[in-house]
Formats: C-alpha cells, structure tokens, sequence
C-alpha cells in the first residue's frame, strides 16, 4: 500500500530553498522520503530522487525531486508514442482489454496516492473500477451494420483509433481523472501522452512506471503510456502540436479557453473537463439527516477542491440544367470560373500536363470544361489545395502501403474510396492504417453519402458529424443524475467520510 504520511504536495521552482536542516545539501538528501529505509517502496515503483530538466521539488514532508521535461525531451517522448501507436493499433480491442486488466491488478497493489486515506484509497479505486469497465468495453466496442437502399449494398459503419491522445490533468484528481481517459483511450486503440499537474508530478510518475512495466512484461512498449512533466508551456506545446490528434484537457474554464482554440486552429480535436460551481438545494420536504452529511461532504471534500465541491445552498429558493439528359452545370461564380483558371495554370506550373479541357466555355454563364491533369507529384502544393471546380489530378502508384499513405498525406479528410476484390486490401483500408478519413468506401464513389450513416470527417475537415447514426448526440446536452430516495448516505467508490 502507498501510503504517505502527509498529503503529497509539491512546490515548483528552478531553485528550491528550504527551511532548517533540509537548506544543507547533506541533511535534505537524506531526509527526502525516497532515501529513507523505510520509504523503500517507493523506488520499488521507479522513482528516483531527480531527472533532467527544471526542477520541481516535493514537500509536506520532501519525498523526491522532478525535473520538468526539455524541449528535446518531449520530443522524444513524442516520437516514441508516435511509434509505438503502430504496435498498438494492430493488437485486438479484446487483447487491448487484457492488458488493461493487468494494469488493474497492478494499481490494487498501490493502493494509496497521497491524498487523506479516505479520499486516496478512493481515487485510486476510481481508476481501477474504470479499467473493469473498459475490459468490457473492449468486447462491445464496434458500429453497426446499417440498412441500404440499395440491393446488394451494406452499409457499416467502422470506429478507428484517432491515434495519439494528450492528456492534461489537474491536481486534484490526479490519478483517477487520468484513469477515465487512459482506460478508455487505450481499448480504443490510442495511445496517450499524458501531462500532469506540476504540482502532483510524483503520482504520474508512479502510475506511469506501474503502467510500463504491465506493458513491457507483454513485450510492448512503455510509450503506449507516455508522460511529460512540465508546466503551461509543455501544456501550450501540446494544444499546438499536430500530432496530438485529440487534447483531453482537465483544468480550470480560464485555461479551457486559452486551450481549445490553440486546438481548434489546427484542426484538432479536444476533450474539455472545466470548473464548476455546483449548488445544493434543500426544499422544505428535505430530510436533513441527509442535507446535513451532503452538504458537509460537497464542501469540505478533498478540502473544497473537487470541480463538483458545493458553493452554493438554497434551501427552500449545370446545357439547361432543367434537362434531365443533362449532367453537367455550370460553376457557381465568376470567382470560382477564376479560381478553376488558376488551379489550372498552377498545375502546370508544377509539372503538370492537361490531358483534357482546362478552358473556359464558349458560351454564355460560368461554364468550364470538365478537366483531367497527369503528370503532377503526389505531395504537389495544387494536389493538396481543395479547389471547387471540374478537375481531376491522376496519379500512378506502386503499391498498397504507398498508396494509402499517399491518400491520407493532405490535410482534409472527408471523404475516400478504393475498388478491389482483395477482402484482405478491404479490411486494410477501413482499419487504423488504411484511409483516415470520416466517409470509406469501397467499389463506390466517394459522393452520394445515404443517410443512414453518420456524413462529415477529420483533420482539417473539422472532425464533426451530421445525418445518421448517432450524429443526434451532438446536438444534445447530457446529464449525470443521481437520485436518493433511501434514508442512507452512501458514497461513491465506499468513502466512509465519518
């Protein structure tokens, strides 16, 4: 059991100054917890006294030192979750919730992290209950197979890892808030780069050596599971980085905002989990056995620190386009005539040769010809320029692995499709290292979306979802309700708080 004598607190600094005997270099080397005999658990988890970088140093009493993480550092740590997703996406979501479960026997070994007993053994507990529900939920995951209009057609739909998720935590709940994004982030096939509070550095430092060796005792790597120690910039760092492809950011609403644009601009996703100022309210037919222990609980809990801590109580207050024989119109502007003239000429400027049309026609309106390009580079700046008018680029490919890489090397992804026999190319395409687009179809075009499937896509495409499926959830607000209508007062994860 990890059981610290004191709440584990920490003060960060680039030099830290101590009062009395811990201020002589000796003596606070000694008295910091990690080097005390009876504190030898605590390397048995893989701290040591201090790594690279700035140094944050642990009170109430010294435990340890940490050192924040360079530029270089993250990365590193990057690019080894970047790789080590490749393993990970390729592994079964039901194997992937074995591994989870391992880690859930791990964490019932270290029980404690810092907090009163109470509240520590509690949280720890929170993340063990979510890595159960995530083994189950590593069986269940999946899209259904949706009904087509049309004969001989099935519409699936198929749920891709979004590949490496960042993870910024507060330090109030800095281990079970952790656990609800990294259970689920890891049956679903990413991997996470978590970013802790400073101030809590040491429990993420824990969880994520317990985390690494359940990994690499199953011969996977550790940067399954990474972490960056670090303060707002490693957290600015992060919001900016094209390679986090989701942000689940925990913190208060006045960083929220500063974050979730930084994300937004690039295109990425985030996961906010913001302030609260939670009420109670206590109507006249209130039992106040129940009141009294409530509000007791929501305001003093984790010393008033929680996001749901109580700070308010009320009690008792295109020819003719009308031809059907017709199936092609005209552009839509002058301005889009003008834009298809010169994505015309760039083309030719990078190389291009135009096999067929590329002019304005002879006639009245904003008609163009339908135009076919050879003959450009695959990573050309015009191929990757969404241009609204008739024109296609054809390229040629060598193989299977190129091609798919070359199909998801722009920044938009709405819509792609391939046409082939091969089931094993099929399931290749529409799995984590095929198309990373939001619409995968095969032997159909990449138009003409039915219904009955949710339509839109990802990267610089947005990421949002409309129409079918259960595109009806974004335009919904949930709630979490709990109801009591029993005379007990029980608490989440068997707090006794008495």
């Amino acid at each position: 059991m990890w059981r610290l004598p004191r709440a584990l607190c920490v003060h960060a600094a680039k030099t830290s100054k101590l009062l009395g005997a811990w201020s002589r270099p000796a003596a606070f080397m000694y008295t910091l917890l990690i080097n005390q005999p009876q504190y030898a658990w605590l390397k048995e988890l893989g701290l040591r006294e201090e790594n690279e970088g700035e140094v944050i140093m642990t009170y109430c009493p010294p435990i340890a030192r940490v050192r924040q993480a360079s530029v270089a550092d993250y990365e590193e740590t990057v690019k080894k979750a970047t790789e080590a997703w490749k393993i990970w996406a390729d592994i079964p979501a039901p194997k992937r919730g074995e591994i989870v479960r391992q880690i859930d026997d791990a964490l019932r070994e270290k029980i404690q992290m810092g907090k009163i007993l109470v509240e520590g053994v509690g949280e720890v507990q929170e993340y063990v209950d979510i890595c159960d529900y995530a083994v189950g939920l590593s069986r269940m995951i999946g899209g259904p197979i949706l009904p087509s209009e049309r004969p001989g057609h099935a519409l699936i739909e198929q749920w891709n890892p979004v590949g490496l998720v960042g993870i910024i935590m507060a330090f109030n709940f800095p281990m079970a808030v952790y656990g609800w994004n990294n259970a689920i982030v890891m049956i679903c096939g990413n991997v996470c780069l978590w970013k802790g509070a400073p101030t809590t550095s040491l429990i993420s430092v824990a969880v994520t050596k317990i985390i690494a060796k359940v990994l690499e005792d199953n011969k996977l790597p550790g940067a399954i599971c990474s972490l960056t120690c670090g303060g707002a910039d490693t957290g600015t760092t992060m919001a900016k980085d094209e390679r986090v492809n989701l942000l689940s950011f925990t913190g208060s609403t006045q960083v929220g905002k500063q974050m979730a644009p930084m994300v937004q601009e690039r295109f990425g996703r985030s996961l906010l989990e913001l302030g609260g100022n939670s009420t109670i309210i206590a109507f006249e037919d209130a039992d106040l056995s129940l009141v009294v222990p409530s509000a007791l609980f929501t305001a003093v809990g984790t010393a008033g620190q929680r996001c749901t801590t109580a700070r308010r109580l009320f009690v008792h207050e295109i020819g003719n386009p009308w031809d059907p024989n017709v199936l092609y119109g005209p552009l839509h502007t002058k301005q889009a005539v003008s834009m298809f003239l010169g994505a015309v000429e760039e083309a030719k400027k990078e190389g291009s040769t135009v096999v067929y049309g590329g002019k304005v026609m002879d006639r009245p309106g904003n008609y163009v010809e339908p135009t076919i390009v050879t003959g450009l580079a695959h990573d050309a700046s015009i191929a990757h320029t969404e241009t609204f008018a008739p024109i296609l680029y054809v390229f040629k490919f060598k193989n299977e692995e190129e091609v798919f890489a070359r199909n998801s090397e722009v920044k938009q992804g709405l819509s792609s499709s391939i046409f082939t026999k091969d089931l094993g190319r099929i399931f290749h395409w529409l799995g984590p290292k095929g198309s990373d687009c939001g619409t995968v179809n095969v032997n159909i075009l990449t138009s003409g979306a039915e219904i009955g499937g949710a339509f839109g896509g990802e990267k610089h495409t947005g990421g949002g979802r409309e129409s079918g499926s259960d595109a009806w959830k974004q335009y919904m607000r949930r709630s979490t309700c709990t109801v009591n209508c029993s005379k007990d007062f029980p608490l989440a994860q068997g707090i006794k708080f008495q």
